[in-house]
């Protein structure tokens, strides 16, 4: 499936019925999710391969590895309503993914179940809460050897830092994310900004 269908794909999911800003619930857009998951799969991480779509919101991300010819596909989120959006998400596409409700700092949960060769994700940027980010990306390197994560502009030098010893950042690639008004805390309609879409991998 190319770049352009894929997006094309995307466009027709359902986002966040009711979003909320402590969990910093934005949809990701369909041209952003497309790149990073097309990208990932010219570099053999999607196709054939378990994919686990961490703090899958709505599902989009899981959805495109599917579309991509990922071997399995899990999708895991705290939210009880994103998990069934997202599971409306797959059976609108005719995907066979499997949605769990889980929390990502959840210690006791059985992790090695999610063990996965892939990991995408876009965790919360930390507006709400410094270094949300954090458990996200712990997690990931904990089930995944890859892992392909959308992060707020200018945070490739905190990742790096951060898993130094864990994880080697592989590849960073800055794309537009347009962000609609979602929040009373909006100003406008629309503002784009600037993500970078970090490739990690997780040192042996």
């Amino acid at each position: 499936m190319n770049l352009r269908h894929l997006e094309m794909e995307l466009e027709r999911l359902e986002g966040f019925e009711r979003p909320t800003s402590r969990l910093e619930q934005y949809g990701t857009p369909a041209p952003v999710a497309a790149r990073l998951l097309h990208h990932a799969a010219m570099q053999g991480a999607i196709e054939g391969r378990r994919v686990v779509d961490l703090g899958c919101g709505t599902g989009i991300l899981g959805c495109g590895a599917a579309l991509l010819g990922a071997s399995a596909v899990t999708g895991l989120d705290i939210d009880p309503a994103a998990v069934a959006a997202a599971r409306r998400n797959a059976d609108r596409l005719g995907l066979d993914i499997e949605f769990v409700v889980a929390d990502v700092r959840d210690s006791g949960l059985d992790w090695g179940r999610f063990a996965c060769d892939t990991v995408v994700m876009n965790p919360p940027f930390g507006a709400q809460k410094v270094h949300a980010d954090r458990p996200f990306i712990d997690r990931a390197l904990e089930i995944a050897g890859e892992v392909y994560g959308i992060f707020n502009q200018g945070s490739a030098a905190f990742v790096a830092a951060y898993t130094e010893g864990r994880a080697v950042v592989v590849e960073v690639i800055r794309c537009r994310f347009p962000m609609r008004r979602t929040f009373a805390h909006h100003r406008s309609d629309r503002m784009d900004i600037t993500v970078e879409a970090i490739h990690l991998r997780r040192r042996i």
